[in-house]
């Protein structure tokens, strides 16, 4: 059966940016290093479940927002160590997204906000939805006190 990998292009940073990831995500794994002249051509390593590629190619493609790694997170504790590891030398942006200090972009994203988002009262929904657009980092209490206030 065929997989879908993500493969991401580097200028030269493959390897680094590697061991930044599996320095973030504790369950990730390395699988595999291939080398040229003693320097990463290409990576290949896991994280949270999720087998990546990356390849030093030069500077010809840089990421854009047109793709990003989705991290759905549990507690707030979760939103808070990802956002501020990911963001670190990188650009926080709104509703949850970041770039890392590669340019890769995130979404950094607690499961509360689609629960939230999915409520059957539409004024709850939009009221959420509403706070959401005025964040950054995503705080779960504040979509929380959104949909309630709504409720009222």
């Amino acid at each position: 059966m065929p997989t879908i990998t993500p493969f991401l292009w580097f200028d030269h940073q493959a390897e680094e940016a590697m061991n930044f990831y599996l320095s973030i995500f504790k369950d990730g794994k390395v699988h595999n290093i291939r080398r040229r002249d003693g320097k990463a051509f290409t990576v290949t390593f896991e994280i949270q479940g999720q087998k990546l590629m990356a390849l030093n190619a030069g500077p010809h493609f840089k990421f854009t927002e047109a793709i990003s790694l989705f991290v759905s997170c549990d507690t707030q504790q979760e939103v808070d160590e990802y956002w501020d590891k990911l963001s670190a030398g990188g650009e926080k942006s709104r509703c949850g997204w970041l770039k890392d200090k590669y340019g890769l972009s995130w979404q950094i994203i607690p499961k509360a906000l689609g629960e939230l988002m999915s409520d059957p009262d539409p004024k709850k929904s939009q009221a959420v939805m509403q706070a959401m657009l005025k964040m950054n980092k995503i705080v779960i209490a504040d979509l929380q006190k959104a949909h309630k206030q709504a409720a009222a």
